[in-house]
C-alpha cells in the first residue's frame, strides 16, 4: 500500500497551493481590468507581466549576443558587464507594467 509521504504528498500540497492562490478572500473571482496603453492591444496586469518578461529576456539575449562585438566597436578592454543588460531589462519591464 502506498502511503502519503514523500513525492505524492508534496505534489498534492503544490496543487493545493496553486489552487489556493487563484481565489480571492472576498469571492471566487479575482477582478481583472483591461487597460489600453502604448501596447497595440488591451491588456490585463498578467498580460503586461508576460509581455514585459519576454521583452526583458530578449534584451538580455541581444546584449549577450552583441557584447563581444561591442568590445571591438568601442575598443573596450573587456566585455561589458551583464548587469548593464539586467538594469535595461528591468527598466523595460517596469515601463511595460506601468505604461503598457
Amino acid at each position: 500500500m502506498i502511503g502519503w509521504h514523500g513525492p505524492p504528498r508534496c505534489g498534492v500540497l503544490l496543487l493545493h497551493c496553486a489552487d489556493a492562490g487563484r481565489h480571492d478572500r472576498v469571492g471566487d473571482q479575482v477582478p481583472t481590468t483591461l487597460r489600453k496603453g502604448f501596447l497595440p492591444i488591451e491588456t490585463t496586469r498578467g498580460d503586461r507581466l508576460f509581455i514585459g518578461l519576454l521583452s526583458a529576456a530578449y534584451v538580455n539575449l541581444a546584449f549577450v549576443g552583441i557584447s563581444g562585438k561591442l568590445v571591438a566597436w568601442m575598443a573596450l578592454e573587456a566585455e561589458p558587464s551583464i548587469w548593464i543588460s539586467f538594469v535595461l531589462s528591468m527598466a523595460l519591464l517596469a515601463l511595460v507594467m506601468r505604461k503598457g
